[in-house]
């Protein structure tokens, strides 16, 4: 059977392809800055978020200078605390998990996005600018509600953070 030379040409094409679509599917799973839920993050008892030391209190603390961790807890269909008022130029930890059911944490209009699981307790890095205000989006479909989950981060300036602190509205 004779196979003619454009076939050829189209055959080893469509295996390039392919192979171009494997390799970057295997990159994209396992590839650098890629993380799950970290492993080595200790777990909670999602029934019993009021008897842990991070999550009975959802708050943002300071931790050093210009670096702030928050806790969040996502439940149906909203985040505690609401809004999250950060600080202006810091870097925030924020830690969030989640009461009931799977949820997604976005920030919108940055590349803060994490998935909430029961159980487990999803942590991302966000560096601070300007004052400014964000929404927070529930991304993954958590109840017949799902669509009214939102929440806002606030980014005040530090004069503003310390004054609502010294007021009892949050840690410091």
């Amino acid at each position: 059977m004779h196979v003619h030379s454009y076939e050829k040409i189209w055959l080893g094409l469509a295996l390039g392809l392919i192979l171009l679509l494997i390799g970057s599917v295997t990159y994209g799973a396992v590839g650098p800055g890629v993380a799950m839920v970290a492993a080595d993050q200790p777990t909670v008892d999602p029934t019993a978020l009021d008897e842990d030391d991070r999550f009975a209190e959802p708050r943002v603390e300071r931790v050093g200078e210009n670096e702030y961790e928050a806790y969040v807890v996502a439940y149906q269909f909203g985040f505690s605390p609401d809004p999250i008022v950060v600080p202006a130029n810091s870097t925030v930890t924020i830690m969030v998990t989640s009461r009931d059911v799977t949820h997604g944490f976005e920030v919108v209009g940055t590349n803060a996005n994490t998935m909430v699981i029961p159980g487990e307790v999803s942590t991302i890095t966000v560096e601070t600018g300007e004052p400014t205000e964000y929404g927070i989006l529930c991304n993954e479909y958590c109840g017949a509600a799902h669509h009214t989950m939102e929440g806002k981060l606030e980014v005040v300036p530090q004069e503003e953070f310390d004054a609502s602190n010294e007021d009892g509205d949050g840690d410091e």
